[in-house]
């Protein structure tokens, strides 16, 4: 009897099917089968079979009746880790013997970016947080790796503020997006959670009372408030076959020939309190705070609506005339933010 052979065309299709069903699973719980089957141009029972595949492999779960099932990406694994902070705790031990042994069979790529991410995390509880431990979680799926570094001290928004005597904690956020922020500068640089943010999928820190979040590669930022929260947590999010490298998120911040952390991103929507118009030059200054440590400032207006004439005219004319060696370059801006910006630009 002449046994069937599956072409190396079909493989690869099945290969991609259940790829495209692993990547959207989470977004589709219920509508998974027909969005596939409209996708790839299939019937229901063809997708079913790749669905029924999937969690026989323990990569999905499946919830309900058939008509309303409901389908996940399994947890693959989930451990806790805690970690005392003491004057002799050192962040690249822990890594190598807690948290590398879990991520071992990761790609090259993703390893490195969880080793950068994890030792600066866990070094800004040390050297910042006076708390007493740090408590770790990771979760695994087919498809990523979710890690939750949490410790049980002041909170980094509350020591921000306090440190630096801002107004509000979430003057802290936008102090933290713009990179090179430190509250100790004989020791570090300021630059740790600044690339963090760059290098993972999502990446969020929650104390206090507020949230803030970076997403990639859309680079969107985005503050709310929450219910307070003790001490810091910070939630990182990494697809386990990322296209990102560290040198890449260096390489792509750093100019001139001493490849210097010379180049930042602002997003300028975290200057606003909720949803206030960005019109006064007070936000403008707010805004401007330690630009002078960078060669080249990116100004990404996404979700900005509306710039008065007293903010435009103190970042692109006073800010920019006292300041000429400093290259400030707008992006995302819409109609309305990009006329008041040329006015200002035609008038100096």
């Amino acid at each position: 009897m002449e046994t069937k052979k599956t072409m190396p065309g079909t493989r690869e299709r099945g290969r991609a099917i259940r790829r495209f069903i692993l990547e959207r699973v989470d977004s589709n719980r219920q509508s998974i089968a027909h969005l596939t089957a409209t996708h790839f141009g299939i019937s229901r029972q063809a997708v079913n079979k790749h669905l029924h595949r999937l969690v026989r492999e323990g990569l999905l779960t499946a919830e309900g009746t058939t008509r309303k099932r409901h389908y996940a990406l399994a947890v693959l694994r989930e451990e806790s880790i805690s970690v005392p902070l003491t004057s002799t705790t050192a962040e690249d031990l822990v890594w190598r013997e807690k948290i590398a042994p879990l991520l071992s069979d990761l790609p090259q790529r993703a390893k490195d970016i969880w080793q950068y991410g994890f030792t600066e995390m866990l070094n800004n509880a040390i050297d910042h947080s006076s708390g007493t431990s740090v408590h770790v979680n990771i979760e695994r799926t087919a498809l990523s790796v979710k890690m939750n570094v949490r410790d049980n001290g002041e909170g980094i928004f509350r020591k921000i503020q306090r440190e630096l005597n801002l107004l509000d904690e979430r003057h802290s956020v936008l102090e933290l997006a713009k990179g090179k922020l430190t509250t100790d500068p004989d020791h570090h640089t300021g630059e740790g959670i600044f690339f963090t943010s760059r290098m993972f999928d999502e990446f969020s820190i929650r104390s206090g009372e507020v949230f803030f979040s970076h997403q990639n590669p859309i680079n969107e930022d985005w503050i709310l408030e929450t219910s307070p929260l003790s001490g810091t947590g910070v939630f990182l999010t990494l697809s386990n076959n990322t296209e990102r490298t560290t040198k890449e998120v260096f390489d792509e911040f750093a100019s001139g020939g001493d490849y210097g952390f010379s180049k930042t991103v602002v997003p300028v929507g975290l200057v606003r309190y909720g949803d206030e118009a960005l019109i006064s030059r007070s936000q403008a200054k707010r805004l401007l705070t330690r630009f002078e440590r960078f060669r080249t400032v990116i100004l990404d207006f996404e979700g900005v609506e509306q710039i008065g004439q007293g903010f435009a005219d103190e970042v692109f004319r006073v800010f920019a005339r006292a300041h000429p060696d400093i290259e400030l370059v707008s992006i995302n801006e819409n109609t309305q933010v990009r006329a008041m910006i040329e006015r200002i630009n035609n008038a100096t």
